[in-house]
């Protein structure tokens, strides 16, 4: 694959993202200045995700300010595939649906889509991907959601609530444009060539616009979302895009659940985490410290150093002084994996007993059919 061929669709991500090109090819408009500034403006806040473009790209989401500012409110929705356990790239969008949920009092609806990976992953059965969407809510609980304002959609759990909406969508989806969408082909199942609908199900679930944080590689299921939404007499869901989170033997595609290498996963023990780093985190320094200590690293593609700057490092000023540090060949490569170590495990410490706890509060936050 060349420096300029990348691939990114639900169900693979692969090779070195050209966000500028996928911004043309998906049809989405980077988050710009004036977007940043109406953001800042209303929440008060400039969030670390955002300023740094993290998240990058949106479909409409100036007219969910535009409604917010004339007093109405909108909601939230976002999800997870559950194929696997929790990884540290899945609580990306959930950490940012949280704080645009407390910043603007909404609601929030998390979709756990266990029929969608059963269809999609051959060697998975519905009870395992059932058990995954339990294990990953527990990780979407531990991180501190308002249990009165947050509700957990589990697709075989509340097909009841969420057919009779997938079926309206279904009926003004027709299969051309999944083919083209999608690349299905006459031996796609055809639990995938209906699933759309499903995932589209969480957004006509309360009568207000809804605003939905996600990865970019799932925009496919919601652009056909929006072409069909006004023939079903609803409002387009808008839509607000991060990069993908590369796997520790990165650049390139995105930390998969099911590439235990390449993953860092929330139930890691702390020397898990340290082995998985110091062994496999691609470096972006030279091949020996003498070389290293003249030349300099590259932290524009150290694997270690994009951790620290999409998720684990909130503060400008600390991140500025690891890269220039490491630029100028300052801090090793080993150095940077050990600030790494440290501030991954401390979060994950604080994090697996909060996942505890959320064993005993699921109960609050499984929707309940009506």
């Amino acid at each position: 694959m060349s420096a300029d061929d990348f691939i990114v669709t639900p169900w693979h991500v692969e090779g070195d993202i050209d966000y500028d090109k996928l911004i043309k090819k998906f049809g989405t408009e980077k988050i710009s200045a004036d977007l940043l500034k109406r953001i800042k403006e209303n929440t008060g806040e400039d969030y670390f995700m955002l300023r740094r473009g993290i998240f990058f790209s949106h479909r409409e989401m100036n007219r969910i300010l535009d409604e917010y500012e004339k007093g109405n409110k909108f909601f939230l929705y976002t999800g997870r595939g559950p194929s696997g356990h929790t990884h540290i790239g899945h609580l990306v969008p959930w950490m940012f649906a949280k704080w645009l949920q407390e910043k603007f009092d909404v609601n929030l609806y998390f979709q756990l889509t266990d029929d969608e990976k059963f269809y999609s992953k051959q060697n998975l059965t519905l009870e395992e991907t059932n058990e995954f969407a339990y294990e990953n809510a527990l990780d979407f609980i531990a991180l501190g959601f308002n249990p009165e304002k947050t509700k957990i959609i589990i697709n075989t759990r509340n097909i009841q609530t969420l057919y009779p909406i997938a079926a309206n969508v279904a009926k003004k989806i027709n299969f051309s444009n999944t083919k083209a969408t999608f690349g299905f082909t006459n031996e796609t199942n055809i639990g995938m060539i209906f699933y759309t609908s499903l995932q589209s199900a969480p957004c006509f679930i309360e009568d207000k616009p809804v605003l939905i944080p996600l990865g970019v590689d799932q925009d496919p299921h919601f652009r056909l979302t929006r072409d069909i939404a006004p023939k079903i007499g609803k409002q387009k869901p808008a839509l607000i895009h991060n990069i993908m989170i590369p796997g520790l033997e990165g650049p390139g595609g995105k930390m998969s659940a099911s590439d235990d290498k390449g993953t860092i996963y929330t139930t890691d023990s702390p020397n898990v985490v340290k082995k998985k780093i110091n062994k496999f985190a691609f470096s972006g320094g030279q091949q020996d410290v003498e070389q290293h200590r003249k030349l300099g690293g590259n932290p524009d593609v150290d694997v270690s150093y994009q951790y620290l700057r999409i998720f684990f490092e909130p503060d400008d000023a600390r991140l500025k002084i690891i890269y220039d540090d490491y630029k100028s060949g300052k801090l090793l490569s080993g150095e940077l994996k050990a600030i790494l170590i440290e501030k991954i495990n401390s979060f994950l410490a604080k994090h697996q007993e909060k996942r505890e706890k959320a064993k005993s509060q699921i109960n609050q936050f499984l929707f309940e059919n009506k």
